[in-house]
């Protein structure tokens, strides 16, 4: 049957059968929030309705910069239904790569969450397409500002139908454009289409994936603005399970607290923030291993875990930790971790260490390995490899980088990664660095994610990552930045990885620090911490 797959569809069947399920907002004040998705369901047609009398036209798109609530997930849903198109935008780029993907982008409606009007403000003179600000809220949080035109959300979507007669849209359409961080240059824009979304969607609620079901209570921590939020709010509207949305509230012990009384079941962070949770919980004279009681999946992604909290996860808390590897191009799935029977037949030891990898690739994912001269490693868990993918929610061009797009894919169409990764016999993909990260020291390669892994499971170190500097004979060594406990001392940390790794990967430096700078996606930020090593050793080898 000739049937275009629209994320319309998720929307009503979410009305038509889930319309008593809730979706749940922690707010700044401390309160909850709390509708359905049917109370969603009209606030989304009126939105769609204000969209058409402002003259919004189909394929216009409207830039969101909003933290993770219910305002932002009717975002996800109204323009994109009605044909158009919105744009998620990370409030942490600087001040010049917002200008540009603004404009490039050519947002002409700006929903902004109050706290980020301060954000906008210092370019607003620069930002041509921007006809109208809505800042998402009602009347009274709308701050002083200069922002303007400036209305609020509430007063935008007032007195409209509270249903909408909602078009036939070709499943190509675009239907959300999310930039990459721009780590390595300015931001590239990646489209999803409508058909892309329903593919991902379909995979995400598979058994052998995430597995989320109606019967599941989801907590998406990671930003709504960042690769559609891993894909959740659509695979929750999809299933029909209840959303608890933090908010603002992300500190651990607040996220502690929405798990605890929403009985949430899924909760997707990055790593950092479990081990956080785990902080806490351990430092706490209330808290206990309780407190995590609801939780049944654990999903994690951005970069992998050390194996210590995998450890703790299962065996304290009763909540494994599932991986997923993707990124912003791929919407953002390709991997996730996944137990074959042929892996449960295994000894518990091999299978923990076959749960530290990425895992094997999803269902309609296609995953090869090639090399410096582009051809294929042996699947040996040991040989590494580009990591190239295809996936029929893949992107294949980035928005208006011609030059960008030849770069990153092959004649015959796959897409480059720039992850250097391995593949086992079992077909489980271990993602060992990133090719900018990689130390190639003296014509061999060290993994600095190989590493960073290591000292993080340490019991007295808070955070850790590698970068790799300039050397006059090894072309690059490995250096360490760590936050440690004060009598961590660089000694007994080599004594401590020599028991894993040998003496020509180890770190020829480390350096203890307060905090580990990071990304605006909460990653490690290496290029500020090889910029800070060059500012202050230069590019000379540290002999100690």
């Amino acid at each position: 049957m000739d049937y275009d797959l629209t994320i319309t569809k998720f929307l009503e069947r979410a009305r038509d059968l889930f319309d008593h399920k809730e979706i749940v907002t922690a707010l700044p004040d401390g309160s909850t929030h709390r509708y359905t998705y049917g109370d969603a369901y009209e606030r989304i047609s009126q939105l769609a309705h204000a969209l058409d009398d402002y003259g919004m036209a189909p394929g216009d798109r409207s830039g969101v910069m909003a933290v993770n609530h219910y305002r932002h997930y009717e975002l996800y849903f109204g323009p994109s239904c009605s044909a158009r198109s919105i744009h998620m935008v990370n409030h942490r780029l600087p001040e010049h790569h917002l200008v540009e993907i603004i404009e490039e982008a050519e947002d002409r409606l700006m929903f902004v969450d109050p706290q980020f009007v301060g954000v906008l403000e210092p370019i607003a003179d620069d930002l041509d397409t921007v006809e109208q600000y809505v800042i998402l809220g009602d009347r009274n949080d709308v701050p002083d500002t200069s922002l303007e035109p400036v209305t609020d959300y509430e007063s935008f979507i007032d007195g409209y139908d509270t249903d909408y007669d909602w078009p036939a849209i070709d499943e190509d359409t675009e239907s959300a454009l999310c930039y990459t961080s721009g780590t390595t240059g300015l931001p590239k824009g990646v489209q999803y289409t409508h058909r892309g979304q329903f593919l991902h969607t379909l995979m995400h609620s598979h058994v052998d994936v995430f597995g989320v079901s109606e019967t599941d209570t989801v907590m998406p921590v990671v930003p709504m603005f960042h690769v559609n939020g891993w894909g959740l709010p659509y695979t929750t509207t999809f299933t029909g399970a209840k959303i608890v949305l933090p908010g603002q509230r992300t500190d651990p012990d607040e996220l502690i607290s929405c798990i605890t009384e929403e009985a949430v079941t899924v909760a997707a962070a990055v790593p950092t923030v479990w081990m956080e949770v785990d902080r806490i919980i351990e430092d706490s004279s209330d808290l206990g291993p309780d407190a995590l009681d609801s939780l049944q999946d654990v999903l994690i992604g951005g970069s992998s875990p050390p194996a210590s909290l995998i450890r703790k996860f299962d065996e304290v808390y009763d909540a494994p930790i599932g991986q997923g590897y993707g990124m912003t191009e791929a919407s953002p799935h390709l991997a996730n971790t996944l137990m074959t029977t042929e892996m449960q037949k295994l000894p518990e030891e091999e299978q923990d260490r076959l749960r530290m990898k990425a895992g094997i690739p999803a269902p309609g994912v296609q995953i090869r390995l090639r090399d410096e001269d582009g051809q294929p490693v042996p699947q040996d868990g040991e040989t590494p490899g580009e990591v190239q993918a295809r996936a029929p929610w893949l992107a294949g061009e980035y928005y208006q980088r011609p030059n960008a797009t030849r770069e990153s894919f092959t004649q015959d169409g796959w897409f480059q990664s720039g992850d250097v990764a391995t593949i086992d016999e079992y077909g489980n993909l271990d993602v060992v660095d990133r090719l900018d990260d990689v130390i190639k020291s003296g014509g061999e390669w060290i993994s600095s994610i190989e590493l960073e892994n290591t000292i993080i499971g340490h019991d007295d170190i808070e955070e850790a990552t590698v970068i790799g500097v300039p050397h006059e004979k090894w072309q690059e060594r490995p250096v360490a930045y760590v936050v440690a406990a004060d009598d961590v001392t660089a000694d007994g940390l080599r004594d401590y990885l020599l028991e894993e790794f040998p003496k020509w990967w180890l770190p020829d430096h480390f350096e203890f620090v307060d905090e580990v700078p990071k990304t605006t996606t909460g990653k490690y930020n290496k290029k500020r911490l090889v910029e800070r090593f060059e500012e202050e050793y230069g590019s000379l080898p540290i002999e100690e």
